[in-house]
């Protein structure tokens, strides 16, 4: 089992320099990642910090720890811009750097307020229309696309990332609808949601098992678990999603008092 932070990109009154700051007590207190949100505008009380800029700042004052995003709307961005935002980042930070994507269904106002499709089927059909972009503008070959929302012309894109076969993508999915967890097998890890407030460990359990019948193998695939632990004390349910197949633990944070976040970050990832 892995252990991260998973912060709102509002979090922090989004302040930037507070995110770094934080994702530096977290390598320095052994934690395996830092996984930023990726909202746009969550609402006009929200400061928001852009999570792709002070990824980049994290990457450049951090020598170990993961980063990434968790989870990028991608149908309201340009595939080939993050393509190459994301090639950026990883050979900055060389090679830690993980793709979450999803529709952004809890998203809505990223979309809306600024006159998006919001409509799923479309966002939908983008996604997977982004991801099959990502892979071939990724691969430094040759790479020509045609699809209902995007073309792309005899491009070569380089540099490539440092990972390979390409920098691990996380899709996100909200468990028990299937479409999600069949696009995250075809990929590198699968982060899921719930219609409930709280994912129980059996359908942590049940979408191991889906995504296990839509691939070959679960070697290199990983699965999240998200939650909230005060670092003092032992959490058996972590060392229960782990027998189940779960890879990484990451706990939420939201709050804007960095002081209080460090602390917790201080005392390492949970006991298990």
């Amino acid at each position: 089992m892995k252990f991260g932070i998973y912060i709102a990109n509002y979090a922090l009154r989004g302040d930037p320099r507070d995110f770094v700051k934080l994702a530096e007590a977290a390598e320095e207190a052994g934690w395996d990642g830092f996984f930023m949100w990726d909202h746009n505008y969550a609402g006009e009380d929200y400061l928001i910090a852009d999570p792709w800029v002070t990824l980049a700042a994290i990457a450049a004052r951090t020598e170990r720890i993961r980063i990434g995003t968790t989870v990028t709307p991608l149908p309201r961005r340009r595939p080939q811009d993050v393509a190459r935002e994301v090639a950026t980042l990883d050979i900055l930070s060389e090679g830690r750097f993980t793709l979450g994507v999803g529709l952004g269904g809890s998203s809505e106002n990223d979309y809306s307020k600024f006159g998006e499709d919001v409509d799923l089927k479309a966002r939908a059909e983008r996604l997977d229309e982004s991801l099959a972009i990502l892979e071939g503008l990724w691969s430094g070959e040759p790479f020509t696309f045609s699809g209902k929302h995007y073309s792309i012309d005899d491009v070569t894109f380089k540099p490539r990332p440092v990972q390979r076969p390409r920098v691990p993508i996380w899709c996100a999915g909200t468990w028990p609808i299937k479409t999600p967890f069949r696009r995250a097998a075809r990929f590198d890890g699968v982060f899921p949601l719930s219609m409930s407030e709280d994912m129980s460990l059996e359908e942590y359990s049940d979408v191991v098992n889906y995504v296990k019948r839509h691939r070959e193998s679960m070697e290199d695939f990983d699965v999240v678990i998200m939650g909230t632990t005060t670092g003092d004390e032992e959490v058996a349910w972590i060392d229960e999603s782990e027998a189940l197949g779960v890879t990484w633990y990451v706990e939420i944070m939201m709050d804007a008092d960095l002081e209080k976040h460090i602390e917790r970050v201080s005392k390492g990832a949970p006991t298990i």
